[in-house]
């Protein structure tokens, strides 16, 4: 019953945030299904490491390793993102009617999100990341500014552009899958049959699906919506677009890795994923918006994600897993770090930024801890698990792509810490605007910093059983099948 009911409650919570009962009733009827979800995802993810999956209709709503690990991460993150929107929203929004309509679509985005790994139908997916998109561009466009409606634009034309090309791509996948005897139209069934599908349609297929759900994902060069969505959204927003609406999208193609044969893909997901690596390093080094800053770094982690499953073998998929996780967890950190540096000084631009670690020493030690983790620093996940992927390259004799990785995120990681260390440690060059000076951060925006940097820095330090397991599992989810 969990499997169903988890994306009804966000559901739920639509309903009952419309309704006009004082501005502090939609954001804790929000936080409370969000709570609710991710106890719920908690639950389903240990059931699965248990029974390796569940299912609740065979063919159509079912959850693996892969799924519930998916799950568990949408669930955490529109949970911190539930809390930190209380009072983040409170801070520069006092029009009722403006923060039901927020957490309206807040609720209608999660729930897109959840549903994404819970259809176990390839073209029923293909509808709910669909809706991850519809129904996040008006919360883009929110505070209603023209580069906030201007990125907006641009954000829903590319997904719909992407969109058209993915389905192109399902029609072709479901022709190889006739080709080779039909069977359920299902990821297992799709798996089940993929040895006898035509390499050629199989190919095809996976190549309009990359360039079509790759543009949703942030792959370089459709990247482009990315940095300018993320600098124009709320900060909780952010950290939902950034920490799992990538990882959704990126679910759904690593889904189709197991039909491809695995050479070719290899290359596929090694050339692909070094590109979008980077382009993201050496933007990172031009870049002027701090919330731009951290959208580049998305576009590099959905790089490194893929590159680890192309390197294969147990150790690449695992890897790829983990990469996954700690890039969900830290990127969703920095966008509330962000958030909190925004309030306090009121400018994204990072020329602007000096002395943050002084005008406010939470914003500036959450942001100082952000671009550590994020970029790989010691002794947080991020370093955790790309020390990984670099292992997993050297055991597969990959040496290039694996110089390359460390080079391109050597420079990632130089280039973020070079904009972060004078924007928190260097001398202020004008003074902070009257209306943030002295400011305090909203006090469910502090607790949701603490919170969500627990498992950044836990998770880099020891991996619960649990886990394990459950990174197994999804790993097993994206290798070859066996093939005569």
């Amino acid at each position: 019953m969990s499997l169903i009911a988890l994306p009804l409650i966000p559901l739920a919570a639509v309903l009952l945030s419309r309704l006009p009962l004082g501005t502090r009733f939609a954001p804790a009827v929000t936080l409370l299904a969000a709570a609710t979800a991710f106890a719920l995802a908690v639950r389903t993810a240990l059931r699965v490491v248990a029974a390796r999956e569940l299912v609740a209709l065979a063919g159509w709503l079912s959850v693996d390793g892969l799924s519930a690990l998916v799950w568990l991460l949408v669930t955490f993150v529109s949970l911190m993102a539930a809390l930190y929107s209380w009072g983040y929203l409170a801070a520069h929004e006092s029009d009722a009617r403006r923060i039901r309509s927020y957490y309206a679509h807040f609720n209608l985005f999660v729930f897109a999100l959840v549903l994404v790994p819970l259809m176990a139908e390839p073209a029923v997916t293909w509808i709910a990341v669909e809706f991850t998109a519809v129904f996040s561009v008006l919360l883009v466009a929110f505070d209603n500014t023209r580069g906030a409606l201007e990125a907006a634009w641009k954000y829903i034309a590319l997904m719909f552009m992407g969109a058209a090309i993915a389905l192109l791509g399902f029609f072709v996948l479901f022709w190889a899958q006739a080709a080779a005897g039909g069977g359920h139209d299902s990821w297992d069934g799709l798996r089940a049959v993929a040895p006898g599908m035509p390499p050629v349609l199989v190919m095809a297929a996976f190549a309009l699906i990359l360039v079509g759900f790759g543009t949703k994902v942030g792959f370089a060069p459709m990247h482009t919506w990315l940095p300018d969505a993320h600098s124009q959204a709320p900060s909780p927003v952010c950290a939902l677009l950034s920490g799992v609406k990538t990882t959704t999208v990126l679910y759904t193609l690593l889904r189709l890795v197991p039909l491809l044969p695995p050479a070719r893909a290899a290359v596929w997901l090694q050339v692909v994923g070094l590109i979008s690596v980077g382009v993201a390093a050496f933007l990172l080094l031009q870049v002027r918006d701090y919330k731009r800053l951290f959208a580049y770094s998305t576009v590099e982690h959905m790089g490194i994600i893929f590159v680890a499953a192309g390197l294969g073998a147990p150790g690449g998929f695992y890897t790829a897993m983990l990469q996954m996780v700690s890039h969900s967890l830290t990127k969703s950190f920095c966008f509330f770090a962000a958030g909190a540096a925004l309030l306090a000084v009121g400018t994204r631009e990072i020329a602007s930024v000096r002395g943050l670690i002084r005008t406010s020493p939470v914003a500036g030690a959450a942001l100082l801890f952000g671009a550590l983790a994020i970029g790989g620093a010691p002794p947080f996940a991020v370093f955790l698990s790309e020390f990984s992927v670099f292992r997993a390259g050297v055991e597969q004799h990959d040496y290039l792509v694996t110089a390359l990785l460390v080079v391109f995120i050597t420079v990632a990681f130089f280039g973020i810490l070079l904009h972060v260390n004078r924007m928190v440690f260097g001398r202020p060059t004008a003074p902070v605007p009257p209306a943030h000076a002295g400011t305090p951060l909203p006090p469910t925006c502090v607790l949701t910093l603490v919170l969500a940097a627990i498992p950044v820095l836990v998770f880099g330090l020891y991996q619960p059983a649990w886990l394990h397991g459950l990174l197994m599992l999804a790993a097993s989810r994206i290798a070859p099948v066996a093939r005569p």
